[in-house]
């Protein structure tokens, strides 16, 4: 009896799951966990210190088109590999500033352009390899975010109270240097690439036109046909929801926590517990899309959102900051496999890369706008609590644009073919 070939796509999604444990779970401790440390010894608002990191998203939104059209085309494989690893140069170079323009230019550009390669070219190839099992395997991938926050925002907290933020930089800066280079080889641009179907289907090898499952024919719109449909426009306001609602809050939870009396290293482990707490949202409720619909997802998930921005407005206990990391974070991870997957769902694998990589940009915007204002917010008043009605209205946008987008049909896709 002739044994069934391993299914290249399980390497896929693990090297996707490292790739974003490294780059995205770094990331966000990168700045949250050494904000104050940075405040505390140059003098600088938090208004100017949060510019760096909203920027860094309007760079990356930017380079998160040109990096969709490039993976359209060249595949993912170099962008991550030799893209991706300007993350960990921009820590490296942190290391060494001395001046506020130098971070800012630093983490804006150079972080910008290497967190640009993280979704875009992940996701795609996902959504390839993927047909049946799409929202779960981009649930895994997504849960690396968790778990590497899960590691360095303890980590980073630990780093800087022993060998001071430079040589904590130092250390985030090599780990995601090489990871993002070696995790990146692994990827493949789509199942043709290596005799396969998606989902590990039987099937001739690629290449003999009859053995072509439908599932691995690039169908779908392009980017003018797109932007032509209403859900177009409605899931790119959910995008936008979606990065303000996680930047915003991630940004300066830690800072919160702290100015609400407790240590650095209670910010970090509360933060650790939003970035692990998304690992359920990405794995397990992005099963239950697969499910109940996208659409549905969104609404349960943005609803949790406000719910418990509501209960951070509200906390003054560490206990409570935990029980909101908690469920802001399930809420997260759950809305953070939701964009990829409904994208996917309503505008087909044709043009998936640029496609995303446009409606990035309101997400990246979205962000920016956010963790800015709510660094100025804080210049202004003292403190945050502005910010969590300002997200609380936000979520309940998000609610409102879901129930709105009308069920996604293989027509639809496939009518301007």
């Amino acid at each position: 009896m002739k044994s069934k070939k391993f299914f290249y796509g399980y390497v896929i999604t693990a090297a996707g799951c490292v790739i974003w444990g490294i780059g995205w779970g770094s990331y966000t401790p990168a700045f949250s966990v050494f904000f104050k440390p940075l405040l505390t010894e140059f003098g600088w608002t938090r208004a100017d210190t949060s510019l760096a990191y909203a920027l860094s998203f309007l760079v990356q939104a930017g380079f998160a088109i040109v990096v969709g059209w490039l993976t359209d085309r060249l595949g993912p494989k170099i962008i991550v590999s030799v893209v991706g690893s300007s993350l960990g140069i921009c820590y490296l170079l942190i290391s060494q500033i001395d001046a506020l323009w130098q971070f800012t230019l630093i983490y804006a550009l150079v972080g910008g352009v290497g967190t640009s390669t993280l979704n875009v070219p992940v996701m795609v190839t996902v959504s390839r390899w993927f047909v049946r099992r799409r929202g779960l395997m981009i649930g895994i991938v997504q849960a690396g975010t968790g778990t590497g926050g899960l590691v360095f925002a303890p980590l980073a907290g630990w780093l800087i109270v022993s060998y001071g933020w430079r040589s904590a930089y130092v250390v985030f800066g090599l780990i995601t240097l090489v990871g993002l280079c070696v995790a990146g080889l692994f990827l493949s641009r789509d199942p043709r690439e290596k005799g396969q179907l998606p989902d590990g289907m039987e099937g001739p090898p690629a290449g003999e036109k009859s053995g072509l499952h439908p599932s691995t024919q690039t169908v779908g719109l392009s980017l003018r046909e797109a932007f032509r449909t209403r859900a177009f426009w409605m899931i790119a306001g959910l995008y936008a929801v979606f990065g303000f609602c996680r930047s915003t809050y991630t940004a300066h939870l830690v800072a919160h926590v702290q100015d609400s009396g407790f240590s650095l290293a209670d910010g970090a482990n509360v933060l650790a517990v939003v970035v692990g707490a998304s690992v359920f949202g990405r794995i397990g409720l992005g099963r239950v899309a697969d499910i109940i619909g996208n659409r549905r997802g969104f609404i349960i998930s943005f609803g949790t959102t406000a719910l418990a921005l509501l209960w951070l407005f509200l906390s003054k206990d560490l206990w409570m900051f935990f029980v909101f990391a908690f469920v802001y974070g399930v809420a997260w991870g759950n809305q953070a496999v939701l964009r990829f997957a409904i994208a996917s769902e309503y505008f087909g694998l044709a043009s998936l890369g640029l496609i995303m990589g446009v409606l990035g940009v309101g997400e990246s915007v979205a962000a920016m706008l956010g963790s800015f204002t709510a660094g100025y917010i804080f210049d202004l008043f003292g403190k945050y609590e502005v910010m969590f009605v300002v997200g609380i209205g936000v979520s309940c946008a998000g609610v409102l644009l879901a129930w709105m987008l009308g069920p996604a049909s293989a027509k639809s896709v496939q009518s301007h073919r």
